[in-house]
């Protein structure tokens, strides 16, 4: 499906957040770990969340839901014994299952998506896997990966958080579950140590037990643990609502994104603060971020690994401030569905955005006065890249056409809907 995104000067109206895909996939596994029924209210429906959803069904949890909720009776650590696993295209449902899956015999995750998935690396959790017993079989770090588990051992781990802290959560869900006490240490760096504070959030809501050090770097974990059945509320998501306030504040708009919680712990929350710094009006209370955008935006310096799937948008919106805009400590955005720098930034030129690539920035010459656009461009299977360019495509002189824009449904399946609703033209025509 191509997006037809023209020109649109205004935007006005008031929309609800969709609920977080991060949250709802990990409160599908902790629910799926626990013995017992959980309750999640208001679960975020998009490819991601039910990759996650259909895995743990196939290893033997049992889910009933309807609009408002999904019910789920766990399997704890005894998961069913299948053959294989298909996450589609979500990397951090397979990362987080490699772990759950040194618990049966001989699982296999296919690689249904060579060209974005299947291109990405997971070798730093492999590695760390053999450390615990676990055999696994792969294609140089990547899918297909066979794990050849059933009775992974704790004790003292370390893990690579180089390339992304995915790798670390899905330790943190498992050993928990282990007969011995377990350490993990993290080596080199830690990319993106807000994301791990959800994944300490919902395990303390699990009546997990996890002694973090103060810099995320070192982890105590008693076994023996089991994870407790409770109720969950999933809280609305930042970054899918980054994309919807960058196109309000790149136009002239007087628009309302609601349930994003001012106390949440998703750190894409800071997209908030970096449109405040490129001196967008706009405020945030109640749970509300209201945007009353003039099209006049400021350059900034920004640490983008605090806000790691938020910085696509934000580059987006500093594609039109005033001056030249910096976004650093981004280099594990080359380890997406696509390399989203050096393949974004490509897409952007392409639009006439005047930008450049370091191994770990993204430097943006904004140009106030818009881009020319009229320009046919490639998505690279990246939902997030798909939002990014259509906020770019708004405030383009001739609009933007964006190819494989189907693709955003793995995060966000209602976001053209939701950019149209609030008076943004959008076309979505069938690839020829």
């Amino acid at each position: 499906m191509k997006a037809i995104v023209k020109p649109t000067s205004h935007l006005q109206g008031e929309i609800n957040a969709l609920s977080s895909k991060n949250y709802t996939t990990r409160y599908l596994l902790i629910g799926a770990l626990a013995n017992g029924t959980s309750t999640i209210y208001y679960p975020a429906h998009s490819e991601d969340s039910d990759a996650m959803r259909r895995c743990v069904r196939d290893l033997g949890a049992i889910i009933e839901e309807d609009d408002e909720k999904i019910v789920i009776t766990g399997f704890g650590k005894n998961p069913k014994h299948v053959s294989e696993l298909n996450v589609g295209n979500a990397g951090a449902v397979l990362r987080f299952l490699m772990s759950t899956a040194a618990f049966c015999p001989d699982v296999t995750f296919v690689n249904t998506y060579p060209e974005s998935l299947g291109k990405r690396p997971h070798d730093d959790l492999i590695d760390t896997l053999q450390q615990m017993g676990v055999e696994v079989q792969h294609n140089n770090g990547r899918l297909p990966i066979t794990i050849k588990g059933g009775q992974p051992r704790g004790g003292k781990i370390t893990v690579s958080g180089n390339v992304s802290s995915q790798f670390l959560s899905s330790l943190l869900f498992m050993t928990p579950l282990l007969e011995e006490d377990s350490e993990i240490e993290v080596l080199h760096d830690l990319k993106s140590k807000i994301i791990v504070g959800q994944t300490l959030e919902v395990l303390a809501q699990a009546g997990i037990v996890v002694h973090a050090s103060e810099d995320l770097m070192h982890y105590r974990i008693p076994g023996g643990q089991s994870y407790e059945a409770k109720e969950y509320v999933i809280q609305g998501d930042y970054p899918g609502s980054a994309a919807i306030l960058a196109a309000a504040a790149v136009t002239n708009s007087d628009v309302r994104v609601l349930r994003l919680e001012e106390n949440s712990k998703q750190g894409e929350k800071a997209c908030v603060d970096v449109l405040k710094a490129m001196g967008v009006n706009l405020t945030h209370d109640n749970g509300v971020v209201h945007v009353l955008g003039n099209q006049r935006l400021v350059a900034g310096e920004f640490d983008g690994d605090h806000f790691t799937d938020a910085v696509l948008a934000m580059v987006a919106a500093a594609v039109f401030a005033e001056g030249t805009s910096r976004f650093y400590n981004v280099e594990n955005l080359r380890y997406k569905e696509c390399d989203r720098i050096t393949d974004y930034l490509n897409e952007l030129r392409k639009a006439g955005a005047d930008v450049e690539e370091r191994q770990s920035e993204i430097i943006v010459h904004g140009k106030p006065q818009g881009v020319e656009g009229g320009v046919e461009i490639n998505a690279h299977f990246d939902h997030r890249v798909i939002m990014a360019l259509t906020v770019v495509g708004l405030r383009s002189e001739k609009g933007l056409t964006i190819r494989d824009a189907h693709h955003v449904a793995k995060s966000y399946p209602q976001y053209f809907d939701h950019l149209r609703s609030i008076g943004a033209q959008v076309e979505l025509v069938s690839e020829s």
